[in-house]
């Protein structure tokens, strides 16, 4: 069927279907490992339609992204009210869950592919992007039960996504790194993190 065939409504339920896909690809087994070939075949359309979605991988990338924003904050509020964990245990285990995002379902971005994205992006695209992303880290902080003001939401973005990206980076990207300590880095460093937030809870801003 021609493309011209598809009404507007049609084609809005297929980009949909392209970015759920895309994103439960993406979480089960990386972005890098995703492939656009796997997303247009699983969602039973042609290459070329795919394109005429998005221009290139990355921009469905973003796409995935902004789809699993509120799935995180509902997974933050969940564990947040699970009465049988404390509030440290809470966090980190959030946070942990987010290192290792290929067994929980949450996409996270390599390095590389953070710079593939930030190359492909428009500066409006970026602009919205980093507001998204912002809103985003403050809504998980407030879910902390932490005030969250723009030098908080600024310093726990770069400590979470260092933790996450450092871990992925492992030994691929970062060879010299030791892979058999890996594990234990990314645990001590969601303690450093989790210290420095129960401060913040713990120091209401002015």
């Amino acid at each position: 069927m021609p493309k011209a065939a598809y009404s507007e409504e049609h084609r809005e339920r297929i980009r949909n279907e392209l970015v759920t896909v895309g994103l439960e690809l993406m979480a089960k087994q990386g972005i890098q490992h995703t492939t656009v070939e796997q997303i247009y075949k699983k969602v039973g359309i042609s290459r070329t339609f795919f394109y005429s979605f998005f221009p290139t991988k990355e921009d469905l990338i973003v796409e995935t992204l902004y789809l699993q924003q509120p799935r995180i904050i509902a997974y933050v509020q969940k564990l947040m009210s699970d009465p049988d964990l404390s509030w440290r245990d809470a966090v980190k285990q959030f946070l942990h869950a987010c290192c290792y995002g290929e067994k929980n379902g949450i996409a996270v971005l390599t390095i590389e592919e953070q710079q593939l994205i930030f190359k492909r992006l428009s500066k409006e695209s970026y602009q919205i992007f980093r507001q998204k992303q912002l809103r985003l880290f403050g809504e998980i902080l407030e879910s902390f039960g932490i005030k969250a003001d723009t030098p908080r939401i600024s310093l726990f973005t770069n400590l979470s996504l260092t933790a996450m990206v450092v871990r992925r980076a492992i030994p691929d990207t970062l060879p010299l790194f030791v892979p058999e300590a890996a594990d234990e880095t990314v645990d001590f460093q969601l303690d450093a993190i989790v210290d420095a937030l129960e401060k913040f809870k713990n120091t209401p801003t002015s």
